[in-house]
């Protein structure tokens, strides 16, 4: 199956691994039965934006393919990058959908940082249930304001233990930057085995920004993945209005698409 986007492209990393990808010829679904609540592991991506009339045949497609509730407690729709000509969001922003827009920034080579942290030990994490644990308690630790700790610490879980089990096929490394032991930020790089490499799931303990750990694990990390997978280019998705993307733009990345997604958390 093709898709143009960078950022579908590299999602298919996590998706082929964790669940399934089904090509419908219209759409490609997406669809992991371990974690039926995950959005971005339950979606379907079409290849043309919505348009006048789609709502009821998308909502089919994906209470077909993906679930409906209460097992799959949302529905999420995606179209290719770059579109095939304007979408057109009315009918499903009156039905309830929210419209999420992130964008995907790539780079072919990092550089340092402008404020390179150099205290930290910066590597891989060893495949070791401390080192893990770690990991999560960071994840759950730097996630967004108005997330429930313990429904994200379930969902962190779920996904760490699928991630630590790419690393160990071989697939990917998760990183860390250390301050006297302690892992204080973390994130992974995944290859997609053609040339891409994407970034997963980046995280700052609160008690340690603004020190240039994230930009400089963001480099650090970026530069071993690409050396060691040969990988032609780095890409990584943020929030269009989040401050992470200043970050990245830091070390070398630039917006490459905007990605346009509706959800509906209703049922």
């Amino acid at each position: 199956m093709h898709l143009a986007s960078l950022g579908y492209r590299t999602d298919l990393i996590f998706a082929r691994f964790r669940g399934r990808v089904t090509d419908l010829g219209e759409a490609v679904v997406v669809t992991n039965p371990h974690s039926p609540a995950h959005y971005f592991g339950n979606l379907l991506i079409f290849r043309d934006p919505p348009q006048p009339g789609d709502l009821p045949h998308w909502e089919e497609l994906f209470a077909r393919y993906i679930g409906q509730p209460p097992t799959t407690p949302h529905r999420l729709f995606g179209w290719d990058v770059p579109a095939r000509g304007n979408a057109d969001l009315e009918e499903f922003l009156k039905a309830g959908y929210h419209l999420e827009e992130n964008v995907v920034m790539a780079a072919p080579t990092l550089h340092a940082p402008p404020h390179l942290n150099t205290r930290a030990e910066y590597r891989s994490l060893t495949d070791t249930d401390e080192e893990w644990a770690q990991a999560l308690e960071n994840q759950v630790a730097s996630r967004e304001e108005g997330h429930d700790e313990q429904r994200y610490r379930r969902f962190k879980e779920t996904q760490l233990r699928g991630l630590r089990e790419m690393c160990r096929a071989g697939l990917g490394f998760w990183y860390g930057a250390f301050l006297d032991g302690r892992l204080v930020a973390d994130l992974g790089v995944f290859s997609d085995g053609e040339g891409l490499l994407r970034y997963q799931s980046v995280g700052t303990d609160p008690g340690y920004r603004r020190q240039g750990l994230c930009g400089s694990l963001t480099f650090f990390a970026g530069e071993h993945a690409r050396a060691h997978f040969g990988a032609e280019q780095l890409v990584i998705v943020a929030d269009e209005h989040y401050v992470a993307k200043r970050v990245y733009a830091s070390v070398g990345f630039e917006d490459a698409e905007r990605q346009q997604l509706l959800l509906h958390t209703g049922g």
